[in-house]
């Protein structure tokens, strides 16, 4: 029931465990004022979208925001998203970094493969490492030059630790930062998504996998019927135990519903194996920020902390009462870091320090 639970908050479609999702939903509740109600959550407008060809031909959507006044950027931030999301996730560290004029920035958001308006990867291409490829192709293509931080959240930060793991020098020429956000560097299944869910003879997994091969009309029919009782689910798994926006809730739910289950499937194999501990040591040449809620049920603090004891230079933020989407739920406490994180990139400084917001 548990697995089925996470792949019904996932990916929105398993039937099984969404009633004790419901149940535990039902001891909290959401603001009953909803302060994001004039928010245009995922719908600010880019400077220039454009499309990057992945090595394998895969179409990689991509948008850009240049600094508000024209200015020349000191550095590019690139925000990697995480499983069966998108680009529009970052909506709000998105807002408020388009803004920063000390120092100026340029913005690189993109679709990884099979999520968002990118383009799908058959099932050998869904894996940790062929997201690396499709990062530093992003690199390549669209920052060609200058000093570069990397955003990344849940696979988000795991595609990044890919890309460390196969050019450690990329991080100590070009790379000046990386933000590590509501992930780990590996044993998923040990705290966090439990290990039946992600075992690639997971009957759940492989269950619902073959069903979108054989029929995907009615899978998304089964999505969609899920209605109220699939909210509840996210509303579990993707948030903490602070009152939340409804419309969040929401816009998580429509981010969820954009990706193919049949591909999302596919990941479940490489979130399984995903095990680059060793990996991080290639970013011990540049800035590292670690950001964590203690009430994230997919990838506890647990793995924010195993992250940081690797990377002794790195700053370790845990943000109480926060879940999994961390940078939605409490977006202040994720880009007030990142701002600071930004702005000893641009000026070259490193240090090294506790914080518990």
């Amino acid at each position: 029931m548990k697995a089925a639970a996470v792949v019904g908050g996932i990916i929105g479609v398993a039937a099984g465990g969404t009633a004790l999702a419901v149940a535990l939903a039902k001891r909290r509740r959401d603001d009953p004022e909803d302060p994001l109600a004039d928010e245009p959550l995922g719908l600010l407008p880019p400077t220039r979208t454009c499309t990057v060809a992945a090595t394998d031909g895969v179409p990689l959507a991509v948008e850009e925001v240049d600094p508000p006044d024209g200015g020349k950027p000191a550095l590019t931030v690139v925000f990697v998203h995480g499983f069966a999301l998108s680009r529009r996730c970052w909506h709000f560290q998105r807002r408020d970094l388009a803004q920063l004029v000390d120092p100026r920035v340029r913005l690189v958001l993109y679709d990884q493969r099979s999520h968002g308006r990118s383009g799908r990867g058959d099932p050998a291409s869904s894996t940790i490492e062929h997201l690396a490829d499709d990062l530093a192709e992003v690199l390549r293509v669209m920052v060609p030059n200058g000093p570069i931080v990397l955003v990344g959240h849940s696979l988000g930060g795991m595609t990044i630790m890919g890309l460390a793991e196969k050019d450690p020098d990329l991080f100590a020429d070009r790379i000046a930062g990386v933000a590590l956000i509501a992930t780990s560097a590996g044993e998923v299944g040990k705290q966090g998504l439990p290990r039946p869910l992600l075992s690639k003879r997971s009957p759940v997994a492989r269950g619902v996998g073959q069903l979108a091969e054989w029929q995907p009309g009615l899978v998304e029919l089964v999505r969609g019927a899920g209605g109220g009782l699939t909210r509840q689910a996210v509303r579990l798994l993707a948030f903490g135990t602070r009152g939340v926006s409804a419309r969040l809730v929401s816009f998580m739910v429509e981010m969820l519903n954009v990706s193919s289950v049949g591909a999302l499937t596919n990941f479940v194999p490489t979130l399984s194996s995903h095990n680059r501990y060793a990996a991080l040591a290639g970013l011990a040449h540049c800035r590292v920020l670690v950001v964590s809620g203690d009430k994230d049920r997919l990838t506890p603090f647990q793995h924010a902390e195993r992250i940081a004891a690797e990377l002794p230079d790195a700053e370790l933020v845990c943000v109480p009462g926060t879940g999994h989407m961390i940078m939605l739920e409490q977006p202040e406490l994720v880009t007030g870091p990142l701002v600071e994180l930004i702005r000893a990139c641009a000026k070259g400084k490193r240090r090294k320090w506790w914080r518990r917001a």
